[in-house]
Order: C-alpha cells, then structure tokens, then sequence
C-alpha cells in the first residue's frame, strides 16, 4: 500500500513562493521604472507582474519537487533501518 503524500510540503512551497512572487514583482518594478515626458515616473505594473507569476510558479513547483525528493529519502532510510 502506497502512503499518502504529506500535505504540509505545500505550506512551506507556497510561503516560498509567495516570497519569490514579492521579490520579483520589486526587483522588476524598480530597474523599469522611467521618466515621462512631464516627468512623472511610470512604473511597469504589466510586466512586474507577468515576472511574478512566472517566479510564484518557479519557486512553489521547485521548492515542492525538492521536499518530495527529501521526504521520498527519508522514508527510505528510515525502511531500511
């Protein structure tokens, strides 16, 4: 019989993402910020959040696919002993 996955791999993904989705949506909105023609500074909302998505998904299927990897091994070592 095959275990149940383990639910609490996806808080620490998710937090991890979200952490990733914050930092990419800043990192982005800062270095394209210009100057209007009036001078006025326009941020690039589109892309700072195109970039977040893509770093959120990025970060959250990494971050979930290592803990599988981890939690897989140490119920293999702990079978096996």
């Amino acid at each position: 019989m095959r275990p149940l996955p383990n639910p609490w791999i996806a808080v620490p993904s998710v937090l991890m993402g979200l952490l990733a989705a914050g930092l990419g949506w800043v990192v982005t909105d800062v270095s394209c910020r210009q100057p209007d023609v009036n001078g006025v500074i326009t941020p690039c909302n589109g892309w700072a959040a195109l970039i977040a998505v893509v770093c959120f998904l990025a970060a959250t299927i990494g971050v979930a696919l290592l803990l599988v990897l981890v939690y897989r091994s140490l119920g293999e070592w702990r079978a096996r002993q």
